[in-house]
């Protein structure tokens, strides 16, 4: 059967004369090639020493800074800061904090763009809290429109490590970092990060 699928795309290779359309199968084939190349790069990276700051956890932009309820995990006054990664950036994410993982959640939902206000509580997402020196983090992956999965390779009890990679989400996606209220910010919005690089923020002692 193989033998036959081959030789019949063979002939239709030859026959075909449509000006272009070779060249173009050929040459879209290569681009998506490329693309994945790219998409799942794993570069290495260098954690800034420091042991209250806290890592951005994903490449992308900074898309939303706000002051929520954080019921779960955090349970009262927080921060957000949420990372938006394009389908050009590089996709591995990495533990903004090293502490022990003392909560993980998988919720299922919807698929609307990432960089959406409301992708926070309606698409499908992954919760992983972190307690560091007494003070919680949670750090949510969220789907996107193309995103359709999401990769962590986390359980309660494991040992975060700031800058360690611990999973990813494929084509497009967001990722927040809840801090409590009153932790000092180091970003604005519309700022780039680089996962287990750039500092998004520095732990206060009294937490």
């Amino acid at each position: 059967m193989g033998v036959l699928v081959l030789v019949a795309g063979s002939l239709v290779w030859y026959w075909v004369d449509w000006k272009g359309v070779r060249f173009g199968i050929v040459g879209l084939l290569f681009l998506c090639f490329l693309f994945t190349l790219a998409f799942f790069r794993d570069p290495e990276r260098t954690a800034p020493a420091g042991d209250a700051l806290v890592i951005a956890p994903a490449d992308g932009r900074i898309v939303q800074i706000t002051e929520i309820q954080e019921p779960a995990y955090l349970q009262g006054e927080a921060i957000q800061v949420s990372i938006f990664m394009s389908p050009l950036n590089v996709h591995v994410n990495r533990f903004p904090v090293s502490g022990r993982v003392g909560y993980f959640k998988h919720y299922p939902g919807e698929y609307l763009a990432a960089y959406d206000d409301k992708a926070s509580l309606r698409n499908e997402q992954t919760h992983i809290g972190i307690e560091h020196n007494g003070t919680r983090i949670l750090l949510k992956q969220i789907a996107g429109v193309i995103a359709r999965r999401i990769v962590a390779e986390v359980s309660v009890g494991d040992q975060a490590v700031a800058g360690a990679r611990f999973g990813m989400i494929k084509f497009g996606s967001r990722v927040d970092v809840i801090v409590p209220k009153g932790t000092e910010l180091k970003v604005n919005l519309g700022e780039k990060t680089l996962a287990g690089n750039t500092v998004i923020a520095v732990l206060s002692r009294h937490f």
